[in-house]
């Protein structure tokens, strides 16, 4: 028989905690397709100070949850601490064993409760009020999220699909089929379509607690942009104090073209428009053009002339990132081979 919440116990009390954590200490999920810029935004919130540093995509919803089954049972939650504390997942929280390991045993039901446990320790650990998760593919867990989560808030970054399918492609993170081969930029591009696609639909049912922002807007016009987030999120997003702190990709840009990263006047937007023919670009806004008009992104070409093509490559390509990613969620074999022959797109699991 599965076992049912104690009123008066641990799991009580997180609902309690969640119920009254006021805004300013609620977290902050900073979510979005791979390559679109999720790690700068953490880090410029890290660096605004009052969040746990932690330095890693924590991958609870999308790995470690789905890989270890219900935390219902001892034994799963057992199984996922052991390799947990042997991972640099665990590492980068500067927790010690002794700190987590019977909170986890006797609190943790679910994998959020996974994640606010361990995220919540951390946060206390080093004396600050909130902590934020940026794992780019717990965009297709928003549900989830805002069910468990309540109080948290949800940005949603996002950036002109032709940059991303460059970086996924210089990252060789697009796997088209074999007889697709010459086909990795497009795949890319319909990858970054039904991720964001599906994210922007999340979203709109959550409601107040769920922002959009441009990528672009972010490197054009840090101050605003920041000053909109922190009233959103309601904390102190100061520009200046978040470029003196510098944590991570704040300082030293995650980028994929690191030639670039160097050079004076670095400027991450726009780079398609030189690093692409203009068969290139005809040829990718065949597939996602539309969705690029969609979010506002002028196309680059006037030479579509969406054909069978199209058709067959969005008629395969859709359905299959819908497949993989339920294979994934509800299966033992999905998620045995999710990292291997399945995946299809996007970037592969920390090691």
């Amino acid at each position: 028989m599965p076992e049912m919440p104690n009123a008066s116990g641990p799991a009580a009390h997180l609902m309690e905690h969640r119920a009254s954590a006021p805004r300013s200490q609620a977290p902050v999920f900073v979510l979005g397709c791979p390559r679109s810029g999720t790690t700068v935004l953490y880090h410029m919130l890290l660096s605004a100070g009052n969040f746990a540093v932690y330095r890693s995509e924590s991958n609870v919803l999308n790995l470690l949850g789905p890989r270890f089954g219900s935390l219902r049972s001892p034994r799963n939650r057992r199984r996922l601490l052991d390799a947990w504390l042997r991972s640099n997942l665990f590492r980068q929280t500067g927790l010690q064993s002794s700190d987590i390991e019977q909170k986890i045993m006797s609190q943790c039901r679910s994998a959020p409760d996974f994640l606010r446990i361990t995220m919540e320790e951390t946060a206390r650990q080093q004396g600050v009020e909130r902590w934020a998760d940026c794992t780019p593919e717990h965009l297709l867990s928003i549900p989830e999220i805002h069910r468990e989560f309540p109080e948290a808030f949800i940005i949603h970054i996002i950036r002109d699909g032709r940059d991303v399918a460059l970086s996924y492609v210089k990252q060789k993170w697009t796997f088209p089929l074999p007889w697709d081969k010459h086909q990795d930029l497009g795949v890319a591009g319909m990858y970054w379509e039904w991720i964001v696609r599906r994210g922007r639909e999340y979203g709109r049912r959550v409601g107040a607690n769920y922002r959009e922002v441009r990528f672009e807007a972010l490197v054009d016009h840090p101050r605003e942009t920041l000053a909109e987030l922190g009233e959103f999120i309601g904390q102190d997003l100061d520009y200046d104090r978040i470029q003196s702190a510098g944590i991570g990709s704040v300082s030293e840009p995650n980028t994929s073209f690191q030639g670039e990263a160097a050079r004076e006047g670095f400027r991450p937007v726009g780079r398609w428009k030189s690093n692409l023919s203009q068969e290139e670009i005809a040829r990718f806004e065949e597939l996602v053009g539309d969705f690029l008009e969609e979010l506002g992104y002028p196309l680059g070409s006037d030479e579509r002339h969406p054909g069978l093509r199209t058709i067959r490559l969005r008629s395969t390509y859709f359905p299959l990132f819908t497949l993989k990613q339920w294979l994934k969620m509800n299966t033992p074999l999905g998620r045995r081979v999710h990292i291997g022959r399945m995946e299809i797109a996007g970037p592969p699991p920390p090691k």
